[in-house]
């Protein structure tokens, strides 16, 4: 499905030369991170809206820095696009955004009426300079980064810990993101512990240090964690994880729902866990980029994207959890099978007894002990050069042919998956 719509979108680009641009709304966005249907859908609600036709052309990235050089370097006309928080703040700092208007006329504003108080209050931290984020982009999904384990092998104990990562009892079984910046956050919060009980620092102040002693000091760290490693992975770490061919994995939220619903099916009982010492969010937003032409297609689509309906249909799809405070999203998403959790930090104080997914949704305890990720800017080479030095140097010939097992294996359960159209389709951040 993925080719086809690459295909029918060039081709589209190809027919547009001759069409009105006003027609055209032009999106850029992760792989696999819509409900596909909701595209004609919009397409028909927006002529009804304002009385003129769309057409929306619809194209996918990978990797945020090749949808940002595409614009920043390219000027390419995206109208929306659906950067990770980071990349918001990079493109709020260079000038590369545009206000999005809440002026629907007679339609509901969809985005400021159901954005969780939570999400706003984290777009409100995002770096800017005098920009407020709220003000240039709204969330779509949101989650957190932990610890995804085999219960089998792995105690609740040892995986409440970032210092799991280090357990010699986990040999080539641990299988951790490419991502330097979401490593190194969570490696940071767990090396200064100390300073963080006392005080000297917290996780907000952590978030901003980007000097050479802790990327040292990260660096020293993730060597020893090295030859414990079966695979750095961006996106096949949870299918080993279902195959018991790892017990441990550093992972994001929605990559963890979709492992442990996975794993049920074969019989392996997977966990998420959140370290005790703290971890990091992340967000993913719709924007306006600089160069668009179609900027009222493009805030009618973000509008839709936040109606409740679009929303439950796009989370049921991908497996992540929207920005969305909306009651209707609560409703669908609460289930009696888990305990009470405390959600009035994000849905209001009429949710501070939620039966819900703890995955999807954190309860407030934990959500305390969270902070989110922000732009180094010109620091951004350094961190890049530390993690090509944890991962290159030393590398064995035994960890080159598990990789290999590895990626194969992954390759052929994701043909399996394709063709048997599971829930929990993903994206992939870097």
């Amino acid at each position: 499905m993925k080719k086809a719509i690459s295909i029918l979108a060039a081709a589209a680009l190809v027919c547009s030369c001759a069409q009105d641009r006003n027609q055209i709304l032009k999106v850029y966005n992760w792989s696999d991170y819509i409900d596909e249907t909701v595209i004609d859908e919009f397409e028909d609600w927006y002529e009804e809206q304002t009385g003129e036709p769309v057409e929306v052309i619809y194209q996918t990235f990978d990797v945020n820095e090749t949808m940002l050089s595409k614009i920043e370097k390219g000027k390419e006309d995206y109208d929306v696009v659906c950067p990770s928080d980071y990349i918001i703040e990079r493109m709020l700092a260079s000038d590369l955004l545009l206000p999005i208007d809440r002026d629907f006329g007679d339609t509901p504003n969809y985005i400021d009426d159901n954005l969780s108080p939570y999400i706003r209050s984290c777009f409100d931290k995002m770096e800017g300079g005098s920009k407020n984020a709220n003000d240039y982009a709204v969330g779509y999904m949101w989650g957190t980064t932990g610890i995804l384990y085999n219960a089998k092998y792995v105690t609740d104990e040892e995986a409440s810990s970032w210092d799991i990562l280090r357990n010699p009892k986990f040999a080539d079984k641990i299988f951790i993101k490419d991502s330097a910046r979401d490593v190194f956050s969570q490696i940071i919060i767990f090396l200064r512990q100390d300073d963080l009980k006392s005080g000297k620092v917290t996780l907000d102040e952590l978030m901003h240090d980007s000097s050479q002693e802790a990327l040292d000091a990260v660096e020293n760290y993730m060597k020893q964690v090295k030859p414990l490693v079966a695979g750095w992975e961006a996106d096949f770490g949870k299918d080993q994880m279902t195959q018991e061919r790892g017990w441990v994995s550093l992972n994001w939220s929605g990559d963890g729902v979709w492992a442990i619903e996975e794993a049920e099916e074969m019989g392996v009982e997977l966990r998420y866990a959140l370290p005790k010492e703290g971890f990091t969010v992340w967000f993913d937003g719709w924007v306006i980029p600089k160069y668009a032409k179609n900027t009222k297609a493009a805030k009618y689509w973000i509008n839709f994207m936040s109606r409740p309906d679009i929303v439950i249909r796009n989370v049921d799809v991908t497996g992540y959890v929207s920005v969305s405070g909306a009651s209707e999203v609560l409703e669908a998403f609460t289930d009696d099978s888990y305990e009470p959790l405390d959600l009035s930090y994000f849905f209001g104080p009429q949710a501070d007894s939620v039966c819900a997914d703890p995955v999807l949704y954190p309860d407030r305890a934990d959500i305390e002990r969270s902070t989110q990720e922000h732009d180094w800017g010109a620091r951004t080479p350094d961190l890049v050069a530390m993690w090509g030095r944890v991962k290159g140097e030393n590398a064995s010939a035994s960890t080159g042919i598990v990789i290999g097992v590895v990626l194969a294996a992954a390759l052929a359960f994701a043909v399996y998956k394709r063709l048997n159209n599971r829930r929990g389709s993903k994206k992939r951040r870097k």
